[in-house]
């Protein structure tokens, strides 16, 4: 997908697991969580060793112990390089992610990065990634048309082995958006759907034209899914 022109208004956080990552792996066996702000190229030292890129990152917790733990984590890795910590300071501030927060380079092989899949489908970077308890959190642009983001996520889903669920997607404010359309964009792909199919079949009708049942039939879901985003959905559009 090109990324020439302008970006869409659509913004989107994911929930997402990749294999052969070391952020993964350590914030799954530990306490604490990391934030990764940014990556830099690293030249290359000879022909034998490949390219590796070095990121600057931060560890927190809830005390020194944990992000320590955290840290020989990652050391302990065989998908990370050498750790280059470079302080470690008690959280103060409102935006702290912890207590305790550790800043540190690692050195690693981009070839273990799925930022540039994201890229490559559309999915622009917009803050740090947020990854505590074995799972990565992105929150993405896309660069392209609404109707395109399944086929993306799908494409990043078979190109890196990952698991991706979308928890939120909203489209920004623009002149002549209704306060209902807003609230629609607010829902997660699943959520719209289902809520969407509810409302053409009469669900909200008085008296109702169908079923959970019939609906989670309709949508080959299971009900207590469809449930779940039912009620999600409803909870989204009725919040004040």
């Amino acid at each position: 997908m090109s990324l020439d022109g302008e970006l869409s208004s659509v913004r989107l956080t994911l929930d997402l697991w990749h294999p052969n990552c070391w952020a993964i792996e350590a914030t799954d066996r530990t306490g604490g969580g990391v934030l990764a702000h940014a990556v830099y190229n690293s030249p290359k030292t000879d022909e034998e060793r490949p390219n590796t890129v070095k990121g600057l990152f931060t560890a927190f917790g809830d005390t020194s112990g944990e992000v320590e733990g955290l840290l020989d984590a990652i050391r302990d890795s065989e998908h990370s390089g050498e750790v280059f910590e470079l302080q470690e300071r008690f959280g103060r501030a409102r935006n702290t992610p912890g207590n305790v927060v550790s800043e540190f380079f690692l050195e690693y092989d981009p070839a273990e990065m799925i930022c540039p899949t994201l890229l490559e489908n559309g999915f622009v970077h917009s803050a740090p990634v947020r990854i505590e308890d074995g799972s990565e959190t992105w929150k993405l642009c896309f660069a392209g048309d609404r109707s395109g983001i399944e086929t993306s996520l799908d494409d990043v889903r078979e190109t890196a082995g990952a698991e991706v669920t979308v928890t939120s997607i909203t489209t920004a404010d623009a002149p002549g958006r209704s306060a209902r359309t807003q609230r629609l964009d607010a829902l997660t792909t699943a959520q719209r759907e289902v809520f969407e199919h509810a409302r053409e079949t009469g669900y909200y009708e008085w008296p109702r034209e169908t079923t959970t049942r019939e609906l989670a039939d309709d949508l080959d879901i299971a009900k207590s899914t469809l449930l779940e985003h039912l009620r999600r959905a409803e909870s989204k559009l009725l919040d004040p």
